[in-house]
């Protein structure tokens, strides 16, 4: 989210509670694929959600959309199809696990439930706030001015156990997880749209979508990575593709197209807002 950050973030949460289904070894089908592997070789299907800005949308506005049709024409592919399914527990089960698509466009590096390409951005968690407020210069949870603030954060992500050491729960403003954004909007929209109203004085956010929603904002508000937390949970997260176990040529496929669409890649995220770090955890800003 980024399946799998996300997806939650999306993938990270949502995507880690499904249970995948072991794959048995299939012999090939007319068709499709290298031996072993049930991949398309003329359709990129792609496992999505049919309403998760910034990632996914049927509207095919996601970065993840626009990137699916770089990985379709990079690997001559006619089209891109989709199997629409919610981030939801049995997301993987119900798409890829059940050979109804082939991949999924970001997840989380090692979640066991999908075969990870390498990473092709890393985010991490950010935490945001009013650049003309009082919280100027704030890069840590443990920092105090947060004390008597509050902070929206979204139930059970990660940042919420560095919240509670921090003694920041107390006054936090604690938003649903799993939200039918067919019917509801984001958490990510409602928290900024609640710190730009004065509902909360900060939001501790996923980062692709931080990034995304505080731009649709249009409000001047600093968006800190998380990149300075000692101890506590886990902050930054490369974001691979996800493929089933079988699909090894498929892998490495994938594997030659990250490498050599990086500069492609960067591009495409940094135009949606995602806050994308180097591997010193340094922000990457072209």
């Amino acid at each position: 989210m980024a399946h799998r950050a996300h997806r939650t973030c999306r993938t990270i949460v949502s995507l880690a509670a499904a249970v995948l289904i072991p794959l048995q070894a299939q012999s090939q089908s007319a068709g499709l694929g290298a031996a072993g592997e049930l991949v398309d070789p003329e359709t990129l299907r792609v496992c999505a959600d049919p309403s998760n800005m910034p990632f996914s949308d049927k509207s095919g506005e996601g970065f993840e959309d626009k990137l699916a049709k770089m990985v379709a024409a990079a690997t001559g592919r006619s089209s891109v199809a989709y199997t629409w399914f919610p981030s939801i527990p049995g997301f993987v089960r119900n798409t890829l696990g059940a050979n109804r698509c082939d991949i999924i466009m970001g997840y989380a590096q090692g979640d066991e439930l999908v075969q990870n390409t390498n990473a092709y951005y890393r985010s991490s968690y950010v935490l945001i706030y009013r650049k003309d407020g009082d919280l100027a210069g704030v890069e840590a949870l443990s920092d105090p001015k947060l004390l008597d603030k509050r902070i929206g954060v979204v139930h059970a992500t990660p940042p919420s156990a560095n919240m509670a050491a921090a003694k920041l729960m107390r006054k936090a403003k604690v938003y649903p997880l799993v939200v039918n954004t067919q019917t509801a909007p984001s958490m990510a929209e409602v928290m900024i749209r609640d710190m730009v109203a004065g509902v909360i004085d900060a939001a501790v956010v996923w980062g692709p979508m931080a990034g995304y929603y505080a731009r649709k904002s249009g409000a001047d508000l600093a968006m800190v990575p998380l990149t300075r937390e000692k101890g506590g949970s886990r902050m930054i997260y490369r974001i691979t593709m996800g493929v089933r176990p079988s699909d090894q040529q498929w892998k490495r496929t994938l594997n030659v197209f990250i490498k050599d669409h990086q500069a492609e890649i960067k591009k495409l995220l940094l135009s949606y807002g995602v806050p994308l770090l180097d591997e010193h955890d340094e922000r990457i800003t072209q």
